[in-house]
């Protein structure tokens, strides 16, 4: 106990008691700290006061308490966009992401939503303001990928929280429409060439201005676009759900605000960047130099060479294929999510995911790569890219962490799976094995890295879809061998009970999950579509069908890779 510190026993307890002292009794200790009086109103408990002329809660509150008030703030935006949302994509998988920015911009703070976005927040909102103006009262909305975006039913919206005029950061939150237009339904079509094939773009616009929302200028523009959304009405009502959980942000950053002062609220801001460099400065003096390259389905490769200078980190993609003349280009703000993501990966310590761990770290990207693709002011002449956010964003984080020798690969893919029809598209991700790693295996039937979505419950399926899920197990022995093995896929099987089109996005189905230390690799995913008249054919990585009333799919999603020399003794 701290000297000068007295501790009373109820029962012999005064009626008014002035700290520091601590009041005990069967059940609890009641903490009464420097300053604070306290009494004691019997069968009503302890009152506690702190006489206003000490009173400066501005200066009390830590940096670390008000970073998990930062969490505790993009936490209950998540958790209020998901109860408000409409559509199965949000409310079931889970499909979005809410985040903190500083008041330039930088990610300061992330609820555990889906990799694949967090990182690119805050090269969105960056782009975003080169090209718009925010006013207290405003939010702007854009899907496009030229400013940060991941893929067009990633729909972005973004918020600036001012106090007394100034300027105390953003919130933001992205979230997958299952629907946005395009070729096929679900937004996600494989044979897209360019973007405006996927969907309707959004450039950065005004959603609200001054506190005023114009719904219909998005619903017009969602309608009336080469390829228009084939569901306005789950895409309004999931705009709304978006727009109220930024509302409440920023409600909250505010609220926060005003205990603290704006001034203490961003300085603790750049304090919790400061950390986190501080911390990835000497994490990157320990990092030898790596080098490795990953083949994607179709040939094309990714190459990346790891350099350390002093306390910098050098990430070089040069090597890297062109831009690919499907959908697998990938911006930016996707790789750069990828390189967050592994490296706090790496760190392997309670740090929370912001920019700060990125400061020293210089990524090069090859211009007219496909991880660079050259875009244009006419959507018509820019690259697909829908499948550059989904599948290569994964096989960017496979490649990082096999040139960072953390573990063994894992399914490497989010096997996206889609069908609709000329009212609906559905959309899911479906799970895989993870890769084995130095003591411990892989786990089973889990998404993996880039993605952290939920996967819909038979049930929910079966009642709002005209599909029946016919089988959902574990594929067994799948999982790369070794000392520690890998994770095994899942087959996941779907009858059509009416024609549909259906979509697939998949890789590791022509490569397999690599394993490390000799452990070997996972085995590949298969995909099968079998007629009503029985006929079965195996189905390319990427394809956009016609399904008929009594056809299935089955897809057999890849195993995570192996760690370490496999043995008989293995079991």
């Amino acid at each position: 106990m701290t000297s000068g510190v007295a501790t009373i026993q109820t029962g012999e307890t005064p009626v008014l008691l002035t700290g520091p002292a601590l009041v005990q009794d069967a059940f609890s200790t009641l903490v009464i700290g420097e300053g604070w009086t306290a009494e004691d109103h019997h069968d009503l408990g302890w009152i506690m006061s702190l006489p206003s002329a000490i009173q400066n809660p501005k200066t009390t509150i830590s940096s670390d308490l008000i970073r998990h008030r930062f969490t505790s703030i993009v936490d209950d935006m998540g958790a209020l966009l998901r109860r408000s949302a409409l559509s199965t994509n949000i409310r079931e998988r889970l499909d979005f992401s809410c985040a903190l920015l500083t008041p330039d911009a930088k990610l300061i703070s992330s609820a555990p939503h889906i990799p694949v976005h967090l990182g690119a927040l805050g090269e969105c909102v960056r782009s975003v303001l080169k090209v718009c103006n925010m006013s207290d009262g405003d939010t702007i909305i854009t899907n496009h990928p030229a400013f940060g975006g991941s893929h067009l039913p990633d729909v972005t919206l973004i918020t600036p929280v001012f106090k007394d005029a100034t300027l105390i950061g953003f919130v933001a939150n992205r979230a997958h429409h299952a629907e946005i237009g395009g070729l096929s339904p679900g937004s996600m079509p494989a044979n897209a060439t360019t973007l405006v094939e996927e969907g309707v773009v959004i450039p950065p616009m005004h959603l609200c201005r001054n506190g005023v929302a114009g719904f219909e200028i998005i619903r017009s523009s969602l309608l009336n676009a080469l390829h228009p959304t084939r569901n306005i009405e789950d895409n309004i009502a999931d705009l709304h759900a978006q727009l109220a959980a930024n509302r409440l942000g920023v409600e909250r950053l505010l609220a926060l605000a005003d205990e603290t002062g704006a001034a203490t609220l961003v300085s603790s801001m750049q304090d919790i960047l400061d950390e986190s460099r501080r911390v990835m400065q000497r994490f990157i003096t320990t990092l030898p130099e790596g080098f490795a390259e990953e083949m994607l389905d179709d040939g094309a490769l990714i190459r990346v060479t790891l350099r350390s200078r002093h306390a910098s980190l050098v990430i070089d993609f040069s090597g890297t294929s062109a831009q690919h003349g499907g959908n697998l280009n990938a911006t930016p703000a996707i790789v750069r999510s990828a390189v967050l993501y592994v490296l706090r990966l790496a760190l392997q310590q309670d740090l929370p995911l912001n920019e700060g761990l990125l400061e020293d770290v210089q990524i090069v990207l090859p211009e007219g790569s496909f991880l660079n693709p050259r875009f244009s002011d006419d959507a018509a002449l820019c690259p697909a890219v829908v499948g550059g956010n989904v599948e290569i964003s994964q096989r960017v984080v496979d490649t990082l962490i096999k040139a960072l020798g953390l573990q063994a690969c894992s399914q490497g893919t989010m096997n996206n799976f889609l069908f609709g029809n000329d009212h609906f598209g559905y959309y899911e991700t479906i799970c895989g094995g993870s890769g084995a790693g130095p003591g411990y295996h892989g786990a089973s039937a889990l998404h993996t890295h880039m993605t952290n979505t939920a996967i819909t419950d038979a049930e929910v399926i079966e009642r709002r879809y005209p599909v029946r899920l016919r089988e959902f197990s574990i594929l067994q022995d799948s999982g790369g061998q070794g000392n520690h093995r890998g994770g095994n896929g899942i087959v996941r099987e779907f009858e059509f009970l009416e024609p549909l089109t259906v979509s697939l996005l998949t890789q590791h189905r022509r490569t397999t999950p690599f394993g490390l230390n000799g452990g070997l690799d996972g085995k590949a995913g298969l995909q099968t579509l079998t007629r009503s008249d029985g006929r079965s054919e195996a189905l390319p990585p990427s394809t956009t069908f016609q399904a008929g009333a009594g056809d299935r799919v089955r897809m057999e999603t890849p195993g995570g890779g192996g760690w370490g020399c496999p043995s008989s003794t293995i079991t």
